[in-house]
């Protein structure tokens, strides 16, 4: 067991308490951060992947704005209650059964809570300035009515956690952006989602939904811009692919890829006249004139010698870059990006995250006010730590905290902004 004193955080960052507002400590091994009580001012805490079972000892740092206590041991959120002003938690990759404690965070902003063992979610009606929850990879199999007071919502990610039904759960969460409902069990959507009339991004990657009038709702959103409903039964079927595309015009991207140059290839397939030659070359030139017309027309070129295909090889080209454009375009939910891209700003690269926990890694990564900076060459690190000199062997000094980055979502990047 490794305890942190206030001597070690003092020696490493200055004699004066009031002045440390945020501490580092991942890759520690702590199971004990309770001197961090004698440090009022402190604001933001990074204590991920660490060794901790208890929050108990962070009572007394009632300041405390930003707490990342992700990949740790807990089973339970106890100690949290007294932080009044906390507006972002993220506990993911613990052993929680229940999130009962954060219904006294009264400022909360972002709840990070994927990856537990939570059962049910508790009522979070009376977080009025609650925007952003993720529950992912939890065993919830029914939302209930915890939800339905909790208009202040902006993104939900429920992803892998076995829900079959939504029916009304979502009514009141007339605020919601962007849901992630992937890898879970629902059939169809309710009508009553037809009431989430701001909802812009919505995320149905494997699921059981089979029938296109289980999707009829979604005509009535209006704003919706990107859908997948990748892994579905129904996506197999192109006709009714097409007939989706018809329920939502307005998709900027569906299924993975981008709707309106797709749609520009295929209206120009439909439009060429049925009678014209198929071109067997890239260079060749169709005349509607007939035959003799192109031999007239060659015969006429002076600085080109017939049958030249340089134009036809331009044109090639062109729609080769048009194509390698098309292949740029990333997955709404690919399964291999991280939703701590939402919640923290400044977080640093997570320390290998299992393959499974991957997909939503960075949806917070930024969940919530900061916006994480890109991790710097890794060679150059190693030459300013030798430059240093020797570092704190249980994982560095303690400095300002970038927040891990928790799973979240079942992946694609997002522009969730808190």
């Amino acid at each position: 067991m490794t305890q942190l004193s206030s001597e070690q955080v003092l020696e490493e960052n200055g004699g004066d308490p009031s002045c440390i507002s945020s501490l580092s400590l991942p890759f520690r091994g702590l199971s004990d951060v309770s001197c961090l009580g004698n440090f009022q001012n402190l604001a933001r805490v990074d204590a991920s992947c660490n060794n901790l079972t208890s929050l108990e000892g962070l009572k007394s740092c009632i300041n405390l704005k930003w707490l990342s206590v992700a990949q740790n041991k807990l089973q339970s959120l106890k100690g949290i209650e007294s932080l009044s002003k906390l507006t972002v938690l993220i506990a993911s990759k613990n052993m929680l059964r229940s999130m009962d404690e954060v219904q006294a965070l009264k400022d909360i902003r972002a709840l990070i809570l994927n990856d537990n063992q939570i059962s049910s979610i508790c009522d979070l009606g009376q977080l009025k300035f609650l925007n952003t929850i993720v529950l992912s990879r939890n065993p919830i199999f029914d939302i209930g009515s915890c939800l339905k007071k909790s208009n202040s919502v902006t993104k939900l990610s429920l992803s892998s956690c076995k829900i079959q039904t939504l029916r009304s759960s979502l009514t009141s969460m007339i605020n919601l952006k962007e849901l992630r409902l992937a890898d879970n069990e629902i059939t169809s959507l309710p009508n009553e989602l037809s009431k989430n009339v701001r909802l812009q991004n919505l995320d149905l990657g494997k699921n059981l939904i089979t029938r296109l009038s289980d999707l009829k709702v979604i005509s009535e959103l209006r704003n919706l811009n990107n859908l997948n409903l990748l892994g579905n039964p129904l996506a197999d079927n192109p006709e009714s692919v097409k007939k989706i595309r018809k329920l939502v015009p307005k998709l900027h991207t569906f299924n993975a890829k981008p709707v309106e140059k797709h749609g520009k290839s295929e209206d120009i397939a439909e439009t060429e006249p049925e009678g014209q030659k198929k071109r067997k070359n890239p260079g060749e030139e169709i005349h509607p004139e007939g035959p003799d017309a192109k031999k007239r027309k060659n015969s006429l070129r002076t600085d080109k010698p017939a049958g030249d295909p340089s134009e036809g090889n331009k044109k090639t080209k062109k729609k080769k870059k048009k194509k390698k454009k098309d292949g740029k375009s990333q997955a709404f939910d690919d399964g291999e990006s991280s939703f701590m891209d939402l919640v923290l700003a400044d977080a640093p690269p997570q320390a290998a995250a299992d393959d499974r926990a991957r997909s939503d890694e960075k949806l917070l990564g930024g969940v919530v006010i900061d916006h994480a900076k890109k991790p710097k060459n890794k060679k150059k690190n190693k030459n300013k730590k030798k430059k240093k000199g020797k570092g704190n062997s249980n994982g560095g000094a303690i400095t300002a905290a970038p927040p891990v980055q928790p799973a979240v979502g079942v992946g694609g990047p997002s522009t969730w902004d808190l």
